[in-house]
Order: structure tokens, then sequence, then C-alpha cells
């Protein structure tokens, strides 16, 4: 199960919000028993990037063995 302020992982992009598969947020809101989470990205110095409400099947939760990785993010 996910929950609030558990980091999560997108298994697909997000269009239009330069979000592509991988990109790694944060959980911050949980709907309906987890069918759907409002996830905030953020960049490495802590500028909310975007807010994205995304279906459960969109995000899974982080690896124990899985660490970040830094990409410039695309202007909107």
């Amino acid at each position: 199960m996910i929950n609030e302020l558990d980091r999560v992982v997108l298994t697909e992009a997000v269009p239009g919000e330069s979000l592509e598969k991988g990109v790694v947020g944060t959980v911050v809101h949980v709907y309906d028993a987890g069918k759907a989470y409002e996830i905030e990205f953020t960049t490495l110095d802590g500028h909310t990037a975007a807010v994205v409400t995304v279906e459960a099947s969109q995000v899974r939760p982080v690896g124990r063995r899985e660490i970040t990785h830094a990409r410039e993010l695309a202007p909107r």
C-alpha cells in the first residue's frame, strides 16, 4: 500500500508536465483508498516542479536498491 509522504516512481510519462517514466515524487494525498494519488515532484534544490494526480497504475513504490538520477527539467 502506498501512503501519504511515501516516495513513488512514475511507471509512465506525464505529458505536458515534463515528467518522464522513472521520475521520483512524493505522495501528498491518497484518493479513494489508493485508486489515485496526488504527487509532488521537486527539483533537487527543493522547488516544486509539478503537482499531478495519477491513477494507481501510473506509480509504484521506490525500491530498496534504487538511486536518484539528475537531469535538466525541460521547459513547459
